[in-house]
């Protein structure tokens, strides 16, 4: 299996995988599947903003996909990221997952970010206890936030650490020191 940057000619694997997912799971919260334009779309919009999309390959079949993008749009959460990541029906089990993430947590060191943070939905056992054997701690569980399959969905916050507390030195913007007096 390799993992590397997805490019367009990924786009249609990527979008097959999504809307499995859609339709099949709760892992992704919308109702209606994608297209190709969409997917691609998304695509040169993550790499336009500087976040990686990757996949999961092994010879010429994609077997997975994950990405980091923006946790919320305010400067004051720039350094933390929200990832996801899906795998195909077929290769679940297999390490797929942890392997993505495992590089999609090295890409954000790379970047500098401090916190990785995970949304999923509370039932979907085997993303949790993948994230937990990777390090991420639980951190929050919001109730009934959600809605697919006509039932409500919990959504389960895990967070990764990725840099000692003490290693990032806070910048303080010009004059706040003055205006805190």
């Amino acid at each position: 299996m390799q993992i590397r940057d997805a490019t367009e000619a990924d786009a249609a694997s990527i979008l097959r995988i999504y809307n499995d997912a859609v339709l099949q799971t709760t892992a992704i919260w919308n109702d209606r599947p994608s297209d190709l334009e969409g997917r691609i779309a998304w695509l040169v919009e993550r790499r336009q903003s500087g976040y990686p999309v990757l996949v999961a390959s092994d010879r010429s079949q994609v077997l997975g996909y994950a990405s980091l993008g923006a946790f919320r749009p305010w400067d004051g959460y720039r350094h933390t990221v929200e990832h996801s990541v899906y795998v195909d029906s077929a290769a679940r089990r297999l390490g797929v997952g942890s392997s993505l993430v495992s590089e999609l947590i090295s890409r954000a060191r790379t970047m500098n970010k401090h916190v990785m943070v995970a949304g999923i939905e509370a039932t979907n056992e085997p993303s949790l206890q993948l994230h937990a054997q990777l390090g991420f701690t639980r951190v929050g569980h919001l109730r009934s936030v959600g809605r697919k399959f006509d039932r409500w969905l919990d959504l389960v916050f895990m967070q990764l650490i990725l840099e000692d507390e003490l290693q990032r030195q806070p910048t303080t913007p010009r004059g706040e020191e003055e205006a805190r007096c």
